[in-house]
Formats: C-alpha cells, structure tokens, sequence
C-alpha cells in the first residue's frame, strides 16, 4: 500500500534522517515523499519505505556502494521509474498514515508488480535483519521510534481495554 505520512510523525519523532514531507504547490501541500507500506508486524507497526523520482541522484549512489545493494531498490510506479529508499525505512502506525496513494485514472489505490513488491519485501526483511545484528544500514533510528510507537501503541489498548 502506499501511503503519506502526516505531519505529526515528523513532529513527533523528531529525527534527521526522516525524509520529511515537503513541497507546497500555490500554498497546498504536494504529499511528498510517498512511502509503500510493505511489511506489517503483529504489534501493528508497519515499515515504510520512502520513493523517490531522483533517479540519476540515486543511481549514482547505488553504483558507489558495495554489492550486491539491497538499500536502493529501482522499480516503476505508474509507469515511471522510481528509487525506493530501504536505507530510510521507518516504523510507522496507522495513526500516522495522512492518506493512501489512488490512481486518479482509475479511482483506485496505486500498486505495484508483484515481483518488486517481492523484491522491496525481501530486501527490506534483509536489511532491518542486518541492522537487529548491530550492522548501521538504516539512517533513521528506527530503534527508538518504534520503541515510542509501541508505547503509544500499548497505552491506547491500555485505555480501550483492549488487552
């Protein structure tokens, strides 16, 4: 799914190495970065990972790292090439989803092939593995977001009696 993440989150969880939601368009918001929520935990956290239309500024990145790379994934949305960002994954609860992404045309949510929605999975699986194992892949700190998304999240199944 993907999605737009409000506001509050990057107030909330105050951190650099979020991508920031940016750009006003004639003083409206232009809902940027996009995320796709790609893997859901038990505890209701989701992990999105940002996509960005830099392709030249990404591909030059890639082709400086190590490889194989499993922190930049390329893939189309919409018919245009994207750059999803698995080095700026972050935790996310559907309190912090603003809205989905719909395709105008046809009035449904924006998806994605199968095989990179596989890919982005995998890859995203690989990458939170390695950085539970102490490796520094991930730019946010992912570690204490989800810590305080996991107390917002227990103290309002507290209140709603919902343990």
């Amino acid at each position: 799914m993907f999605i737009f993440i409000d506001d509050l989150y990057f107030q909330r969880f105050n951190d650099n190495y979020l991508m920031q939601n940016k750009e006003v368009i004639n003083g409206r918001p232009h809902n940027r970065p996009c995320y796709i929520s790609i893997i859901e935990e038990d505890n209701g956290i989701q992990w999105a990972i940002p996509i960005s239309s830099q392709i030249e500024k990404y591909k030059q990145i890639y082709n400086k790292k190590k490889k194989p790379c499993d922190t930049i994934v390329f893939g189309y949305v919409l018919g245009k090439e994207k750059a999803f960002l698995i080095q700026n994954i972050c935790p996310i609860t559907n309190r912090y989803i603003s809205k989905v992404y719909i395709n105008k045309s046809i009035n449904a949510p924006v998806d994605i092939s199968v095989t990179l929605k596989q890919e982005l999975k995998n890859k995203a699986q690989k990458v939170l593995s390695l950085h539970n194992k102490g490796v520094k892949i991930i730019f946010p700190d992912v570690d204490k977001i989800k810590e305080k998304l996991l107390e917002e999240f227990n103290r309002v199944n507290v209140r709603d009696g919902s343990e």
